[in-house]
């Protein structure tokens, strides 16, 4: 059923909340910018399940169980028959059926409505499988987008997709305002203590222990500083260890007599408690494990409301907190992260230039600014698909 409509049809394909995760967030996050974009009705979304139940909103048009090969099958085909204009696949290996999210083939290869593909992740040694995937995916595609300048020549020559097709969009961040950070200190009783926070779910490719071990040496300068952590264990981790890592890191705070100066809030924060937590830091920090993580959106809310951030050199990081908006320090390694928290606990003007300088990226990173820009492309390749179509008509 063809979309007579003056508005543009949009339809997102990947997790959505309630479910925790963060491609979920993600997509939420994008789709409301929609109801503020001339030329679209609301988007909609095709939801991925796995084991769990989920209460979605109406915004969940259609729902595909992960592990079901012909629920892919048949929402292709519903597609086909919508009035439905564009699709946007939310990529991330681990959320799709088959090995590697590979039943994700067969459903665009039945495709004929044009189809955008975001890709989360973007590893520099792929199995031949996730090779294979990507590929297929990027070839049968209009457009690819990924989130970081540094996987665009990775796309292209590691897993051989097209140059023209390939862009670069920032991962966004959500606009809210709170109170300032002197404020929110008083409302939280830390007006006299410096803030370090981390937040998202916690696994431990997260290297929190590394930060632990590197505020012992930190409050002995500074015994006012406080290190935060947010986030409830990631559900995965969860459902395989329970808590095993969190109790590591409350015996660690405990062995280290740093029950003063760190804390753990252990909860799923809401998107405006994510971002208080973010204005009342004085620094943010990332000391993740692996290297070649790509994209990391909570690095990404970091840079967005211009905090000073500390990090373990992973590829984000190191696009992100290039030309002075941060400091990088080696990856497990706590007397480095140590070194680098006293470094700016002592130089108060560094730290305002960093915050400066961060803060100017961060701007365009909002996401009323990065929704324009997928509305633009969204617009382009409707409209290039519905003009292929005429002609062959």
């Amino acid at each position: 059923m063809r979309n007579t409509s003056s508005n543009r049809n949009i339809v997102f394909l990947g997790t959505s909340l309630p479910r925790e995760c963060g491609i979920a967030t993600f997509t939420q996050d994008l789709l409301d910018q929609f109801e503020h974009i001339q030329g679209f009705n609301k988007p909609r979304i095709i939801a991925i399940n796995n084991n769990e139940t989920y209460s979605y909103q109406e915004q969940v048009m259609r729902e595909i169980d992960q592990h079901n090969l012909s629920a892919y099958i048949d929402t292709a085909d519903f597609l086909n028959s919508s009035d439905v204009d564009l699709l946007v696949i939310q990529h991330e290996f681990g959320i799709y059926g088959g090995e590697s999210g590979e039943y994700l083939i067969p459903f665009v290869e039945r495709l004929s409505i044009p189809f955008i593909v975001i890709f989360h992740t973007v590893l520099t040694k792929p199995s031949s499988k996730q090779r294979h995937i990507m590929n297929r995916i990027g070839k049968l595609s209009v457009k690819v987008v990924t989130m970081a300048q540094s996987t665009v020549k990775d796309l292209i020559s590691i897993y051989g997709i097209d140059a023209t097709k390939v862009t670069f969009i920032h991962h966004g961040v959500p606009d809210v305002t709170t109170d300032t950070r002197a404020e929110l200190k008083e409302q939280y009783g830390y007006a006299d203590r410096k803030i370090l926070s981390t937040f998202g779910f916690l696994s431990p490719g997260k290297g929190i222990e590394y930060s632990i071990e590197a505020m012992r040496g930190v409050v002995k300068q500074h015994p006012e500083c406080l290190y935060i952590v947010s986030g409830k264990t990631h559900p995965v981790v969860k459902q395989e260890t329970g808590e095993v890592y969190r109790h590591k890191l409350l015996d660690l705070v405990k062995e280290y007599d740093l029950n003063h100066n760190v804390i753990f809030i252990d909860k799923l924060l809401t998107q405006k408690e994510i971002i208080q937590s973010l204005v009342i830091s004085d620094i943010y920090m990332t000391p993740y494990l692996g290297k070649d993580q790509a994209v990391s959106g909570t690095l990404a809310y970091g840079v967005g409301y211009g905090r000073v951030i500390i990090s373990t050199p992973y590829r984000y990081a190191e696009e992100m907190l290039a030309e002075g908006r941060g400091l990088l320090a080696n990856f497990r390694d706590s007397a480095s992260l140590e070194a680098c928290i006293l470094q700016l606990l002592n130089n108060p003007a560094e730290v305002k230039e960093m915050e400066d300088r961060t803060l100017e990226l961060g701007k365009t990173m909002l996401w009323s600014e990065v929704a324009k820009t997928y509305a633009a492309l969204f617009q382009e390749k409707i409209t290039i698909s519905q003009l292929t179509n005429r002609s062959v008509i």
